[in-house]
């Protein structure tokens, strides 16, 4: 009986818990962070895949991979999180973007920031297991995160602030691998900031009227009528230097295959974003991601 009494006292406090909020805001948060489209993730894993492979020639170490993959997840949903607090009057004038949680006042703005911070924390202590370059590094990684959001608003060039923000993981895969950050690591870096200039102009053409009417800025209206040369003609500094990286790294030949086709996706997004129409120009930065993924492969079959 007295089982039986305990049981029921241990029951009645889950009894009175709000489980509909609950899952509502769980629901809400995870949209918030777009865990939903992936996508994002992705664009930031690869090249934090191609640091680490070439920083340990080969396989990492577990400990390392485990704790850059997890870092990944966290910082690029607190990015999604920070980026749509800067952006919660802006967003409701897109029409791709006014359905977002705090756009549509699902999710209070002071919520996101705790939930900015908690992601923070979270990726803070996977890093503190690192080396002290590494941890060092990893605050320069906080700030680029934080004020990417804002500088659409001040330049025509935060295309480029998301690249130094989702190229920092490079750097500092060097450091947990190797304890330094040597000069391969920062061509990788400016290759990887130009990459993300040719994928977020993409992503921003899909926007532009809409972010013309809104007031702010990115390279997609700075380009004009020459987006599609420029955005080429980057695809091919992005080609360049990742031959170059060959070169330098002495990788055999399924690494320069993976380029082959790295160049026919790109000429194959410059036929997507030929008409400029929104919804094949978000196909076109979309397909990105298998751009990284032939990279990736060609590395790790040369390292093999």
């Amino acid at each position: 009986m007295r089982v039986s009494i305990f049981s029921m006292k241990a029951i009645k406090p889950l009894q009175n818990i709000n489980w509909p909020y609950l899952r509502d805001r769980a629901q809400q948060y995870y949209l918030l962070t777009r865990m939903d489209r992936p996508i994002g993730v992705f664009l930031l894993l690869w090249p934090t895949l191609w640091a680490l492979w070439v920083a340990a020639e080969g396989l990492p170490s577990w400990h390392v991979l485990l704790v850059f993959v997890g870092g990944v997840f966290l910082m690029r949903s607190a990015g999604c999180v920070i980026n749509d607090y800067a952006d919660r009057e802006i967003d409701p004038l897109v029409s791709r973007t006014r359905e977002r949680p705090i756009a549509a006042g699902r999710v209070k703005p002071n919520e996101a920031l705790w939930l900015f911070a908690v992601l923070c924390i979270l990726a803070f202590a996977l890093v503190l297991t690192m080396n002290a370059l590494t941890i060092k590094l990893s605050f320069v990684g906080v700030g680029l995160a934080a004020i990417y959001p804002f500088m659409k608003r001040y330049t025509h060039l935060p295309q480029v602030v998301l690249g130094m923000a989702f190229g920092w993981a490079i750097p500092m895969a060097f450091a947990a691998q190797t304890g330094s950050v040597p000069k391969v690591a920062w061509l990788m870096y400016v290759i990887n900031v130009v990459w993300s200039v040719v994928y977020d102009t993409m992503y921003a053409m899909a926007d532009r009227e809409d972010d013309i009417k809104a007031g702010v800025k990115s390279t997609a209206i700075l380009f004009g009528d020459a987006d599609r040369v420029i955005i080429g003609l980057l695809q091919g500094m992005v080609l360049l230097g990742l031959f170059l990286l060959g070169q330098q790294l002495g990788l055999g030949s399924a690494y320069y295959f993976g380029l082959a086709v790295a160049a026919a996706l790109g000429i194959y997004q410059q036929y997507l974003i030929r008409l400029r129409q929104p919804d094949q120009c978000f196909k076109a930065f979309l397909n990105n991601n298998w751009l990284g993924v032939v990279v990736f492969a060609g590395l790790v079959i040369s390292y093999l």
